[in-house]
Parts: structure tokens; C-alpha cells; sequence
């Protein structure tokens, strides 16, 4: 019994340790390495409005897996000969969903801001509220590679 409260334990931390590593940002101050030496595009222009509004989380299958992988060694603990495969199996199901619905429920604050461009064009962006950004601010409007972000000018 010590033995797999053990797997299940270093289970929990290996989980735990992917759900920390496979964290992305949404903040217009961080950068992937997949953006660096990119060009990007600049406009500039001003902010008309700035509404907080929710991010909702995003599935990461890696995690579902591991949710699987951690409610299917939980779930076989039941019973014994054919109630243990049972188990595991109604377990790696409660598993998976259980973390899927954990992350989609793991909201950030964000911020949708609308800004009125110097060519007169107006577009809005969501990015996550990390930098504050008020009415009638001045901001750059960075564009490229499938990102656009607003910081302050």
C-alpha cells in the first residue's frame, strides 16, 4: 500500500511539474523564441477604450494525459481481478475529463482594447492584463508572425 501512495505521490509531482512547464503567456511583454529576430510591423495610435474582460484556459493534451495516467493508477486501486481494471479504467476517464474541465475553468484577467489607429482605422486586441493601459494613452500596435500585441508608447 506505502509503495503506491509513493507512485501516486511522485505521479502528483511529475503532473505538477507539467502543468508549471507547459504555462504560455498572453502578456504583450513576453516574447516566444519563436518571435525573436522577427520583424514586425508598428502603428501607432490611441486608445479609445480598455474593457477587463476573462481569458479562458486552454486544453493541453500532455496534461489531460498525465490527469488520465494519474486517475487510471488511482482507479486500479479498486477492487481486485476484474473490478481493478474497472477501476483504472473509470479512473483514467475521471482522470482526463476532471483536468480538461480544471483547465478550461483556469481564467486569466485580460484586457480588450480598442484603439483608433493614426491611418484612422480602428481594431481591437485581447491580451492578458499585466501592463495597465488607460484612455487617450499614445500606444505602438506591434503585428507579425500571427501576433499582434498594444504597449504603451
Amino acid at each position: 500500500m506505502n509503495a503506491m501512495l509513493g507512485k501516486i505521490g511522485i505521479a502528483a509531482l511529475l503532473a505538477a511539474g507539467l502543468l508549471s512547464g507547459c504555462a504560455t503567456s498572453d502578456s504583450s511583454m513576453v516574447y516566444s523564441k519563436d518571435q525573436m529576430r522577427q520583424a514586425q510591423t508598428v502603428q501607432l495610435g490611441t486608445v479609445i477604450s480598455v474593457q477587463n474582460v476573462k481569458m479562458e484556459g486552454s486544453n493541453n493534451e500532455l496534461l489531460t494525459l498525465g490527469g488520465a495516467a494519474l486517475g487510471g493508477l488511482a482507479g486500479s486501486n479498486v477492487g481486485g481481478g476484474k473490478g481493478q481494471a474497472a477501476g483504472a479504467i473509470v479512473g483514467a476517464l475521471a482522470g482526463g475529463f476532471g483536468t480538461q474541465a480544471a483547465q478550461r475553468a483556469m481564467t486569466k484577467n485580460a484586457l480588450e482594447i480598442t484603439v483608433k489607429l493614426d491611418s484612422g482605422k480602428m481594431i481591437s486586441i485581447v491580451q492578458e492584463a499585466d501592463v495597465p493601459l488607460v484612455v487617450n494613452q499614445r500606444v505602438r500596435v506591434l503585428s507579425g508572425g500571427g501576433n499582434d500585441r498594444v504597449v504603451a508608447y
